[in-house]
This record gives C-alpha cells, sequence and structure tokens, in this order.
C-alpha cells in the first residue's frame, strides 16, 4: 500500500519540518532533522541551509501502520513555485501546511486552486499551534473563508501560544502530546476545552449524518449515532471531497504528528483508489487511461531533473503503470528515444538506496540519462504514450548576465543550461538585439538563487544588470541624400556614388527597398551592395544607435567608375546616404509597449491601477474572476522591469501578473532625451 502526498503551503510555514517531524516519528530516521540546525532531510542544498527556506521540492518516505508514505516537500515562496506545480503533478493528495500565528496566505490559497485542478485529495495541518500569535479559531474561520471548503476539526489544541500542551481527538476525546512514543492520556478534558470540544464533535457528527439518508434520518430523529457509523459517515463525505478533515499540532515538538500519519492512511486515496490518469498516443489520436497496475504497460512522468556533483544527472520520476527495473531500457516519449536505465534508488532527501525494480505508484530516481529532462513520459517502446507536460509558471522578471572573465564564458553557457534542466520555471536566451545573455525568472530572489548557483554548482561568475530595453529608430517625414565613397590615390581605389531618398512606412511594417536606377548611371550587379549598406547602417540609428525600423529606402541615382568601382565601395556608399538622409527625417525613438495582465484582490484594485497610471499605463479593462479582479493594460516595457516586487509589496503577496510584447510607440520627449543622453555619455566613455 502506498500514499504519495505534497506538503504545500506559504513560505516560512512550517512545511519543512513538518516533513522531518513525520520521518521522526514513524522511525525513518535516526534522529529528527532541523531546518535552523542545517540537519533537515528535506532542505540539503547550501543555499536552502543558508536561508533556512525550501528552495527546490524535496522527496522522503517513511511506513505507517504498514503504509509506504511517499512525501514531497514543497517550496513555498512565489519565486520557487515550480517546484510545488511539478510535485502536484504526481502526488495522490495534499497536506496543506498553515501556520497558526500566520494565518491562511495567498500562496496557499493558489496551490490550493491548482490541487483543486488536479483533483487530489486534501487534509490541512494547523502548526505551530505553541507561536506566540497562534489563534486556532481565527485560522479555522479563514481557511474556511479563503479556501471556500467545507472544513472539520478532527484534532482541537490543549491551550496555545506559550500554554500550548496537545491536541484532544474530537471523535473519542483523546488528548495526545509529544508523538514519537505515541503518549495519550486518557480522560477528561476540562474549562474551555470542554466546551470547544463538544462544538466540535457535534459540527462532526452532522458531517457524517449529511454523508448518507439512513445517517441522516437517525440524526434528526434525535437518535444518537454510534462511534462506527460517525466513523463511516466521515469517511464518506471525506472521499467524496463535501468536506476537508483538519488537524492541528507543532511539528517542531512532534505535537499531533501521529494524528496526521493517521489520517493520511485513513483518508488518502492510494494510487489504486485515483481516478485513472490519461495519456495520449503519439499521433494525438487516441487517449489512453493508466491504472496503477504494476502488469500493464510501463508509463512515469520525470517530474525534477537535478544536476549532482558527483552523480551527474538525477531524475525523479512517477511511475502511473506498469514495472521498470534497474539494468533495462525505456522510451522516452518526447525525444522519441530509447534510454538505458542504470541502477534505480528510491530517495530520502539527499541520500539515496539502490532498489532493482520500481512498481506503478512508486515514487523513485535514476541517474545518467542522457537525453530524459524534467516533463518528459518514459514508456514502453512497444506502446508509446505522452503524458501531458508540467504547466510551469511563465517568468515575469528579466536580468542579463555577463562573464566576469572570458574563462567563465563557457561556463556560463553550461551553467545556464542545466538550471534550465533543474528548474521548469527557469528560461534563458540570447537577445539577438541587444546582444545581452537573458536570465528569466518568477522573482528578484528566485534569479538571485540562480546566479548563486551559476558560481557554487557550475563556477560561472557573472555580473547581473537589468536588460537594456531593445528601443528602436524612426523617421516622420521624406529626406534624400547622397553618399560618396571616393578613395583615388594612384592605383586602384574604390569608387561609389549613391543618391537615397527615405520617407516612413506604417509602423511594424520595417525595411522596405526600391530600386529606382534608370540608364544604368549604377550597373545591376553593384545595386545589392547599397542595399547591404543600407541595412548594416539601419542596425545603428543615428539618435543613439539603436536599430531602424518601418522606412522606405528608394535608390533613385548615382555614379560609378569603369575600373574602381566595387561592392565595398557602393555599400559603403549606401550606409553614407543613409546616415546622412535619415538626420534629415526627423528622426524619433520608439520603445516596447507590453499587454500586462494582473490578478489582484478586490481591496487592492486603487493602489493597482495608481500605479500603474504613474508609469505610464493605459487601462484597457478590468474584470472578476474567481473572487479577485483581473486588469488588462499596456505599458511601457522600461516600468515593468522591476514590477514583481512592486505587485507583491502592494498586494502582500496575494497579486499576479503576466506580460506578453504588443507593440511599439513613441518615446515622450522628455525621455527620449534623457535616453539619448546617457547613450552619448556611454559612447564617449567607451572611446
Amino acid at each position: 500500500m502506498i500514499r504519495n502526498i505534497a506538503l504545500i503551503g506559504q513560505g516560512g510555514s512550517g512545511k519543512t519540518t513538518l516533513a522531518d517531524a513525520m520521518l521522526w516519528v514513524a522511525n525513518a530516521v535516526d534522529r529528527q532533522g532541523r531546518v535552523e540546525k542545517g540537519t533537515s532531510i528535506f532542505d540539503y542544498e547550501e543555499d536552502e541551509k543558508q536561508r533556512q527556506h525550501s528552495i527546490n521540492l524535496a522527496v522522503g518516505h517513511c511506513e505507517w501502520n504498514g503504509v509506504l508514505i511517499n512525501i514531497i516537500d514543497t517550496p513555498g515562496g512565489i519565486d520557487f513555485v515550480g517546484d510545488a506545480y511539478a510535485a502536484l503533478r504526481v502526488v495522490d493528495g495534499v497536506v496543506a501546511v498553515i501556520d497558526a500565528g500566520g494565518g491562511v496566505e495567498f500562496q496557499l490559497e493558489r496551490l490550493w486552486s491548482k490541487a483543486n485542478e488536479y483533483g487530489l485529495s486534501k487534509i490541512i495541518f494547523v502548526t505551530k499551534m505553541d507561536s506566540e500569535k497562534a489563534d486556532f479559531e481565527i485560522v479555522v474561520s479563514q481557511a474556511k473563508e479563503r479556501l471556500k471548503t467545507n472544513i472539520i476539526p478532527l484534532t482541537i489544541p490543549v491551550g496555545e501560544r506559550s500554554g500550548f500542551k496537545g491536541v484532544v481527538d474530537v471523535l473519542t476525546g483523546k488528548v495526545f502530546t509529544f508523538d514519537k512514543g505515541d503518549h495519550s492520556v486518557s480522560g477528561e478534558v476540562g474549562g474551555e476545552v470542554e466546551e470547544k470540544l463538544e462544538k466540535y464533535r457535534e459540527q462532526l457528527i452532522e458531517v457524517a449524518a449529511e454523508s448518507s439518508d439512513e445517517l441522516l434520518e437517525k440524526y434528526v430523529e434525535g437518535k444518537e449515532l454510534t462511534r462506527e457509523e460517525i466513523e463511516k459517515g466521515l469517511m464518506n463525505a471525506i472521499s467524496v471531497g463535501s468536506v476537508i478533515p483538519l488537524f492541528c499540532g507543532s511539528a517542531a515538538q512532534c505535537v499531533g504528528v501521529s494524528r496526521l500519519l493517521d489520517a493520511i492512511v485513513k483518508f488518502m486515496p492510494s494510487p489504486v483508489q485515483r481516478q485513472p490518469v490519461e495519456a495520449k498516443t503519439l499521433d494525438g489520436e487516441k487517449v489512453i487511461k493508466l491504472t496503477a497496475d504494476p502488469e500493464r504497460e510501463f508509463v512515469a512522468l520525470v517530474f525534477k531533473t537535478v544536476s549532482d556533483p558527483y552523480v551527474g544527472r538525477i531524475n525523479y520520476f512517477r511511475v502511473f503503470s506498469g514495472t521498470v527495473a534497474s539494468d533495462s531500457f525505456v522510451f522516452n516519449a518526447n525525444e522519441g528515444r530509447r534510454e538505458r536505465v542504470g541502477q534505480l534508488f528510491i530517495p530520502q532527501g539527499k541520500n539515496i538506496e539502490s532498489v532493482g525494480m520500481v512498481r506503478a505508484g512508486q515514487i523513485a530516481a535514476v541517474a545518467k540519462l542522457e537525453i530524459t529532462r524534467t516533463g518528459h513520459t518514459l514508456c514502453d517502446e512497444s506502446q508509446p504514450v505522452l503524458l501531458p507536460p508540467i504547466e510551469f509558471p511563465i517568468p515575469v522578471m528579466e536580468l542579463a548576465v555577463h562573464p566576469k572573465t572570458r574563462g567563465d564564458e563557457d561556463k556560463l553557457l553550461s551553467g545556464l543550461q542545466k538550471l534550465r534542466e533543474e528548474d521548469g520555471a527557469f528560461r534563458w536566451y540570447r537577445n539577438n538585439e541587444t546582444g545581452e545573455t537573458i536570465i528569466a525568472g518568477l522573482g528578484d530572489l528566485h534569479l538571485e538563487v540562480a546566479v548563486e548557483r551559476l558560481k557554487r554548482k557550475f563556477g560561472a561568475d557573472v555580473e547581473v544588470t537589468l536588460p537594456k530595453i531593445p528601443y528602436k529608430e524612426t523617421i516622420r517625414k521624406k529626406g534624400r541624400s547622397e553618399g560618396r565613397y571616393i578613395r583615388q590615390t594612384g592605383g586602384r581605389g574604390q569608387y561609389g556614388v549613391v543618391w537615397l531618398e527615405i520617407e516612413p512606412l506604417e509602423r511594424g511594417k520595417g525595411f522596405e527597398f526600391v530600386d529606382a536606377i534608370v540608364g544604368g548611371v549604377i550597373p545591376s550587379k553593384f545595386i545589392p551592395s547599397v542595399e547591404k549598406g543600407v541595412i548594416e547602417a539601419m542596425q545603428q540609428g543615428v539618435l543613439s544607435g539603436y536599430p531602424v525600423v518601418d522606412v522606405k529606402v528608394t535608390l533613385f541615382d548615382g555614379k560609378y567608375h569603369e575600373v574602381d568601382s566595387s561592392d565595398i565601395a557602393f555599400k559603403n556608399a549606401g550606409s553614407i546616404a543613409f546616415r546622412n538622409a535619415m538626420l534629415q527625417c526627423d528622426p524619433y525613438l520608439l520603445e516596447p509597449i507590453m499587454e500586462v495582465e494582473i490578478i489582484v484582490p478586490e481591496e487592492n484594485m486603487g493602489d493597482i491601477i495608481g500605479d500603474l497610471t504613474s508609469k505610464r499605463g493605459r487601462i484597457l479593462g478590468m474584470e472578476a474572476i474567481d473572487g479577485m479582479q483581473k486588469i488588462r493594460a499596456l505599458v511601457p516595457l522600461a516600468e515593468m522591469q522591476r514590477y514583481a516586487a512592486t505587485l507583491r509589496s502592494l498586494t502582500r503577496g496575494r497579486g499576479q501578473y503576466s506580460m506578453k510584447f504588443s507593440h511599439y510607440e513613441e518615446v515622450p520627449p522628455h525621455l527620449a532625451e534623457k535616453i539619448i543622453a546617457e547613450s552619448k555619455k556611454k559612447e564617449e566613455q567607451q572611446k
């Protein structure tokens, strides 16, 4: 029997501490890992130890009441939500971890919604009941409201904050303290705890009664339900998702953890009980429904890739169907190639245990696959299928990276590729317009960690800057000019004279070259050289050296020499003529405008719209969506480079946004003057 679960929640809510406590309580490890001491089984990367926050997902396992529980601890920071999305694709249920003093925050709402999308079973665990701001009643009320679900506490705290002593099982009335020895105390609970126990027990009985007509009738008639009937009714209600069970405790003290493990075994579905997972044949024509049957065809999804300095590339995968053995071959459906599987492993944090075989429902790892990456489907070559790809969030922030030395250049490219393999939400590309290498991620911290890892793991030392804005230059009116390139000082020289007329084109039309030469004043064989010279000149405009766009260039006159004319002479003459003519055409700067979509709580609308207006944004529309407000706007890219941090500040982390290129518009004159002056200043410094 297997249970595959992910721990989800806001960063700092206590997920990793809970994961370590689960292993300790279940006797899967010989000591309890501690985040603050750098001994956590799950936060084992150096940057995670330094920051005392999860950055990557990590996998561990324990056995409880004869059931194997695979635990994926996910990062809670919004900058690292990509790994949480990946984890949700390969588990059958989630434990939503809530800080008793912090309550439900937006990151949990976001992941809860994603868990709903994937049809995952859920349990809530309210931890840190011993913290200074712990308030169980407020958290339960807040969870019902923000997670939009019916919640029933199955354990409640005995005391809170410094007076926290343990938890009470709502059904049995038993008190549980330190869980390592499963210490429990039967007997009466008095005072305020007894009143709360009666209140929640009555709610529990109502939930159980409403699960079936038979129990409801008995309840309405005033008859008392037996414990067995209550348990059966509760099980029915949880299994159909009409109610979510909530537990509480202190993971650091291991209080309430054994009750949570009991609940995972009792209420979470096994892989066999889960609804079939859909895959498609390679042509996309046929849907294949996969069940956790070890005798059927092998199908697995790779959900995480890690570059280990000693082992090499490690792929973590979940088997949805069939069986795979060490030292065998599988088929990578995404790449259309076979992969040799070496030794298979079961992960326990950074530690791995060799196994000979992995069956349907299990989570495992394999090293040194050549072509397999995160999101790839591994399967039988005789029956290849594709599982849906993992949907990672779209990057919202970019930085330019520059190698500090020539020796860092090759390391940079290799390191960037490996970072991309490790992190599905990380991107990088070469911007051909600005000549910069750009890294893209989910925020400042995401990219800061990426740069740190480039140096620590891959030896690439880089400097980072905001990316150059890809401004462009264009013209308002017609102009014409001569371009002369004559070098005749004895012997064969260079001779080329051209006359060009340039005029503006409609925005977005690009470039048009017209050959209007008549009478052979320039031989036809030199015309392409003139056009080439014009195109080269367009790469650096006359205002700030930005590319020129949306112009029509007409070659209408010129001169040539029978001996001295050449392709290079006419190319240079074309460049000279273009630059001279452009100065007569009232040139101006263009800037990229982004189409932005922002989703924020209703109460933040005023601040967001005011901020967008201050950024020269134009509001296109607003609409309600899932209890939030979506704002569509057009905003210059130059104003959006640090928007991820701004949005988080304005919405306390509850806002999210995406943007894409829309079009180019003229830069306002007062800003254009600054851009041009700065460009000339840099040009002078480089001389």
